[in-house]
């Protein structure tokens, strides 16, 4: 990692942890300084109808989401661990057997924004099929409620993607955008992922950078504008499934999973370290 890079990651990191503490602009800040996860602040979700051929199930268990010291894997205070496992023959209430298990939590009716900048400091393992996002969903119908990804990445750790869904534009959407990193940097090093959202648009930072911007009229070319509702925060780690699949044309062992990445699970490699999430209103 050269000069440049760990200058500017610790400058952001100063100015972030300023922000939080200092303005009265601050929605929601969370850095996971507790022994167990704040369920006044989140919801552990458990798994239901599984989405785009995902290969885990979400469970609400200590060994797939739980909180740490941070200090060891270089957070500033606690930090949040989600962590897939293998667990061959897992059977939901649905009666659906899985072979993995892992996490998600989210916001939901717990805190909602709209419009502002929402951040989190995430680092997280590298390996084909590994899927872990950060985003923003609105209540309601999907697509029509809306959905932010601020960052999605799918095992290749040279890149991650900031995307959006809602009416005319989800799934395979065309409001998608994949930002490399340079050189020496990849997704297991931390970094702040943002988006900033105005009434007009949205606008994707990775450490400070603006990466992406889609304004209104970029979005109304394929449908409504679903950006002036509500949102929720999501953070989760879902394993193989159409979009890595998409990406790695991998169909054995698993749909979007190698067997190197399975291996990389068995042997308790693959988890997602989450320093804080931050959420603060427009115009200060």
């Amino acid at each position: 990692m050269n000069l440049k890079y760990l200058l500017l990651s610790a400058n952001l990191l100063a100015a972030t942890r300023t922000i939080a503490q200092t303005k009265t602009d601050t929605v929601f800040f969370e850095d996971f300084n507790k022994p167990v996860i704040d369920r006044g602040y989140w919801n552990v979700e458990v798994t239901g109808h599984t989405v785009n051929d995902e290969q885990q199930a979400y469970v609400d268990s200590a060994a797939t989401i739980y909180l740490i010291d941070g200090k060891a894997e270089g957070a500033t205070n606690g930090a949040l661990i989600l962590k897939a496992l293998y667990q061959p023959g897992f059977t939901s209430k649905e009666q659906r057997k899985y072979d993995f298990i892992s996490g998600r939590i989210n916001t939901r009716a717990k805190m909602q924004f709209t419009y502002g900048t929402a951040s989190a400091r995430m680092k997280m393992a590298a390996g084909a099929g590994l899927w872990p996002a950060f985003w923003a969903l609105g209540n309601g119908k999907w697509p029509d409620c809306g959905e932010i990804d601020v960052m999605e990445t799918v095992g290749d750790s040279s890149w991650v993607s900031h995307a959006l869904h809602g009416p005319g534009y989800f799934g395979d959407t065309p409001l998608t955008k994949r930002v490399f990193f340079p050189a020496g940097i990849d997704v297991t090093q931390w970094h702040i992922y943002t988006v900033d959202w105005s009434p007009e648009s949205l606008v994707f930072k990775v450490d400070g950078k603006v990466t992406y911007t889609v304004t209104r009229a970029m979005v109304e070319k394929y449908g409504r504008w679903a950006f002036d509702n509500k949102k929720f925060v999501i953070l989760n780690f879902a394993i193989g499934g159409g979009y890595p699949g998409g990406v790695n044309k991998v169909t054995k062992p698993y749909h979007g999973l190698p067997q190197s990445t399975v291996d990389k699970i068995k042997a308790g490699q693959a988890k997602v370290v989450v320093d804080w999430v931050l959420i603060t209103k427009n115009g200060n």
